[in-house]
C-alpha cells in the first residue's frame, strides 16, 4: 500500500477525482498549532485554475472542511483529517471509453493492476484532483517550519520552451503571484502564456520546470543512507502526477563538468560555514548543509490533448483512434507550483520532527 507518507509527521492522502470526495489525514501534526479553514484555504486557492483559454473548465470549489484534528483554532494532536467534496463533475466521456486507456495516463497500469476495478472515471486515483488534498498538508507543514524559521518558495522557469532569467530569493517572494502562469520573470511569463493559448488552439499541450527552494534549513536534517534528504524529497515529488524528472542543485548538468567546477568550496561567513557556489542544492552525502536546498521538478505535457491518438480497446484487443473531449489543462505547470512547495514541505517537517527541532506539544 502506498498512500502514506513520513515517519512521524505522516500524510496518507485519499479519494478519487470524480468519487465523492477527496482528502488527507495529517498524523503526528503536534499539538497547539495555530491554524483556521481560512489559512487552509488561501493556501489551496493558489493551486485554482488561472485566466483564459489555458486553463480545464472543471470550476470545482474546493472549500476545505475540517473533520477532525483541529479546535478551537489549534492543533489538538490528534490526526487531523481535512476535506475537499467533488461538485463539479462530468463523467460522461469517461464512460464511454472506459476500455480505451489515453496515451500518456495510467489509465492501462491501472486496469491491469487492479484488475478493472478502480475508478478510471477522471484518472481515479491517478488524476491531478489529489494533489488538492497535498497542498491542505503542505498548509500545515509550512506553519511548522515557520516556527524554526524554514521558508519554502517554488516558482515556474520554463514552459513550452521559454526559460525565465534567474531570479532573487526576494523576486519570488514577490513576483510569483502577479501572473496566471507563476513565474518571477515578468517578460517570460507573457511568452509562456502565450505558449500555453497556442497549444490550446492546437489541441495540445506542453509542459515544463518548476523550482523548489528551501530558506534556512539547518546542517544536519536526513536519516542516510536509505532514508537521505535529497531521495525523501525526490520520493515525494514524484508523487505529484505528471512529474518526470527531479534534479538537485547543478542537477544534470554536473555529468559534463569538472571537480573543479562544481565543487562547492567551503569559506567561513559571518562566523559560519557555507560554500561559495551551491551546486549540491543544499544537500551532501544525504544531509542539508546549511545553504538553500535547490531542486527542479520536470512536468511533462499534459496527456489529454484534442488530436486524434491511436489506442487499443481493452476488451476488444483491437486497434482504434480516441480523441479525448474531457476538461482540460493546456499546462498543468502553473497549478503544479503549490504543490511542489507542499511536498517539499511536508518532508522537511518530518525530518525536522526527526532531528528533534519541532517539539511535539507547540507552546
Amino acid at each position: 500500500m502506498g498512500n502514506s507518507l513520513g515517519k512521524l509527521f505522516t500524510i496518507t492522502s485519499f479519494g478519487e477525482s470524480h468519487g465523492r470526495c477527496i482528502g488527507i489525514i495529517i498524523d503526528g501534526c503536534p499539538a497547539g498549532l495555530a491554524i483556521t479553514e481560512e489559512a487552509l484555504q488561501r493556501e489551496l486557492d493558489k493551486r485554482k485554475p488561472g485566466i483564459g483559454v489555458m486553463v480545464t473548465k472543471r470550476a470545482e470549489e474546493d472549500k476545505v472542511e475540517v473533520l477532525s484534528g483541529i479546535f478551537n483554532g489549534a492543533t489538538t494532536g490528534a490526526p487531523v483529517c481535512l476535506l475537499i467534496w467533488n461538485k463539479d463533475i462530468d463523467s460522461s466521456e469517461y464512460e464511454k471509453a472506459r476500455f480505451l486507456p489515453r496515451p500518456g495516463h495510467a489509465d492501462y497500469t491501472a486496469f491491469m493492476k487492479y484488475g478493472g476495478f478502480n475508478d478510471f472515471r477522471g484518472g481515479g486515483r491517478f488524476s491531478g484532483r489529489i494533489t488538492a488534498s497535498l497542498v491542505m498538508a503542505g498548509a500545515l507543514a509550512k506553519k511548522l517550519l515557520n516556527l524554526v524559521g524554514i521558508e519554502v518558495l517554488a516558482h515556474t522557469i520554463a514552459i513550452g520552451g521559454i526559460n525565465a532569467t534567474p531570479r532573487t530569493f526576494e523576486e519570488i517572494r514577490e513576483k510569483v503571484d502577479r501572473n496566471p502562469v507563476r513565474c518571477a520573470d515578468p517578460e517570460a511569463a507573457e511568452e509562456m502564456v502565450r505558449v500555453i493559448e497556442k497549444a490550446k488552439q492546437e489541441g495540445d499541450s506542453v509542459g515544463g520546470i518548476i523550482e523548489g527552494v528551501a530558506l534556512n534549513v539547518p546542517v544536519g536534517l536526513g536519516e542516510p543512507v536509505f532514508d537521505n534528504l535529497d531521495g525523501d524529497l525526490a520520493k515525494a515529488l514524484f508523487a505529484i502526477p505528471a512529474v518526470k524528472g527531479v534534479e538537485f542543485g547543478s542537477g544534470f548538468s554536473a555529468a559534463v563538468k569538472r571537480g573543479s567546477e562544481n565543487n562547492d568550496l567551503f569559506i567561513i561567513r559571518d562566523n559560519k560555514i557555507v560554500t561559495t557556489t551551491n551546486n549540491a542544492g543544499g544537500i551532501l552525502g544525504g544531509i542539508s548543509n546549511g545553504m538553500p536546498i535547490v531542486v527542479r521538478v520536470a512536468v511533462k505535457p499534459t496527456s489529454s490533448i484534442a488530436k486524434s491518438q491511436e489506442t487499443v480497446n481493452m476488451r476488444s484487443m483491437e486497434g482504434t483512434s480516441l480523441t479525448i473531449k474531457g476538461r482540460h489543462d493546456a499546462c498543468i505547470v502553473p497549478r503544479a507550483v503549490v504543490v511542489v512547495e507542499a511536498m517539499i514541505a511536508v518532508t522537511l517537517c518530518d525530518f525536522a520532527m526527526r532531528a528533534g527541532l519541532i517539539p511535539r506539544v507547540v507552546k
